[in-house]
């Protein structure tokens, strides 16, 4: 893989000697501080490694909108692009021409694709169900937004997708809804990707990319019979989902397992899989909020320590003095008065 942070090096995974790289980078592009006649033209010159982005005259007397986040990780690239309407395209002579041979999974959050492909006949994908288009880079195509797009991109290895398709070439221009039962688990991580990415820290960013790319490899494989890293992948999401839904309910009297199996639709086994090494899901939510409740204590020394506890579900003094004590091995009152000792 290569990644080449110049001005208009479109990030690319290819095959061949590298230079190891970090576990992820992020890079933003945007033609907003370009002259507005120039615009359209540096959105051509960046994406031009690997595509045919023709700019019109309107573009060039009006400017053209055009802004991207990459996140670059060692064997894939996750894309975020915000633009006006635009046509891009790979023909036959820019396929010879260069070695992209990726596959690129297009979701399209706002707007419309509507991509050409040739296979015999000239075929249509289209977006007008939401969904996720697949498209070969191997192969002839043509993408029209017709309006304004947001659009969302999984850059995928040729030998990853081919490892887990088989006849891979055969899902160019393929579009899978996400109505589809194997499909379902994605568009939540993808709505997770749009609004909490640029705040994730990189692992954790990494790790939902890396989710959501096996998803969406898994949707595009045998629909009835997913794959045990498949399995994993959806497991895991719901995971990622049921951790987020603790993190945000601590305050709640009413979070419990029953609560998050009535919201999430899984079984208490699957459940207590989940959290197994931590103990149960019972457990999780207890040390999540004792671990919220230290913070507090700091946080807020004109509260009692009781209210603190009360605050997160604690049912009595003595319960959450108790619980406290064995998490970290002194009582509420004891905690605080040594972290503002140690300030």
């Amino acid at each position: 893989m290569t990644f080449v942070p110049d001005r208009y090096a479109y990030p690319t995974v290819s095959a061949g000697p590298t230079t190891p790289l970090p576990a992820m980078v992020r890079q933003h592009f945007t033609v907003a501080h370009e002259a507005v006649n120039a615009q359209a033209i540096a959105w051509s010159d960046y994406v031009g490694r690997i595509l045919d982005a023709p700019v019109s005259r309107s573009q060039v007397e009006h400017g053209f909108r055009g802004d991207l986040d990459a996140c670059v990780l060692p064997d894939m690239i996750y894309l975020d692009s915000r633009t006006d309407r635009l046509i891009q395209a790979r023909t036959g002579a820019r396929i010879s021409r260069d070695s992209m041979r990726d596959f690129v999974f297009h979701v399209a959050v706002h707007g419309m694709l509507e991509t050409h492909v040739k296979q015999g006949l000239h075929t249509r994908s289209t977006q007008f169900v939401p969904g996720i288009l697949a498209l070969d880079m191997a192969q002839p195509m043509r993408m029209v937004r017709p309006t304004g797009t947001r659009t969302l991109a999984f850059f995928l290895p040729r030998a990853m997708v081919e490892s887990e398709i088989a006849d891979a070439q055969s899902i160019h221009g393929r579009v899978i809804a996400f109505s589809s039962l194997s499909a379902s688990p994605i568009p939540d991580l993808l709505f997770a990707l749009c609004h909490q990415l640029s705040s994730m820290p990189a692992e954790e960013a990494a790790t939902s990319i890396r989710t959501c790319a096996d998803l969406i490899l898994g949707a595009f494989g045998k629909q009835h019979d997913l794959s045990l890293r498949t399995r994993n992948a959806a497991r895991q999401a719901i995971q990622i989902q049921v951790r987020n839904h603790v993190q945000a309910n601590l305050h709640n009297a009413r979070l419990s397992p029953e609560s998050i199996m009535e919201r999430f639709t899984i079984t208490r086994p699957t459940l207590y899989r989940m959290f197994e090494e931590e103990g149960g899901l019972v457990t999780y939510i207890r040390n999540c909020r004792l671990w919220a409740s230290a913070v507090d204590l700091v946080r807020q020394p004109d509260v009692a320590a009781v209210q603190v506890g009360y605050s997160f579900g604690f049912g009595s003094a003595s319960d959450f003095s108790r619980a406290f004590r064995r998490a970290f091995g002194v009582a509420p009152q004891e905690y605080r008065a040594h972290q503002f000792r140690m300030e």
